[in-house]
């Protein structure tokens, strides 16, 4: 398993708030600017799939392989002969702080090709989508 990229931010906006933002899987391109769209098959839970489609890129297939409201949320694009891993976990320190660290990883046989193809837009564009991801859960109005 290879490290792509990982970033990190601590806000006082409250961990439920990140989650709901997650959940809400048909406004990811408004935070994430690679995703043209996001549908999910059902439940935000473990063991759901979906389907993703990056802006420039064939649509993907995923599954939420973890999910521990206010702690996790782990999901797989499942890739020709790759496994791409977005690990988002979540703490909340004694004064309220929330902090968020995502990490995106990627094994398989062909990880080599997809590091190549998807690993530098990756890492160019995920400290950005955090931030946008933090504003977008500021806004939704979730009280702590």
């Amino acid at each position: 398993m290879k490290t792509i990229a990982s970033a990190k931010i601590t806000t006082d906006v409250p961990a439920r708030a990140f989650f709901e933002r997650w959940a809400d899987m048909a406004t990811w391109p408004e935070w994430n600017t690679d995703t043209e769209w996001v549908r999910l098959d059902g439940p935000f839970r473990t063991g759901a799939t979906g389907k993703l489609k990056p802006k420039g890129g064939p649509a993907t297939r995923f599954v939420i392989t973890s999910l521990v409201p206010g702690r996790e949320f782990t999901d797989v694009s499942l890739l020709l002969g790759a496994r791409l891993t977005f690990q988002h976990l979540v703490t909340v320190d004694s004064s309220g702080s929330t902090t968020v660290t995502v990490e995106v990883t990627i094994a398989g046989p062909l990880a080599f090709l997809w590091t190549a193809a998807l690993g530098k837009g990756i890492a160019k564009g995920l400290s950005g989508d955090l931030a946008r991801l933090e504003a977008a859960a500021r806004t939704a109005g979730v009280s702590a």
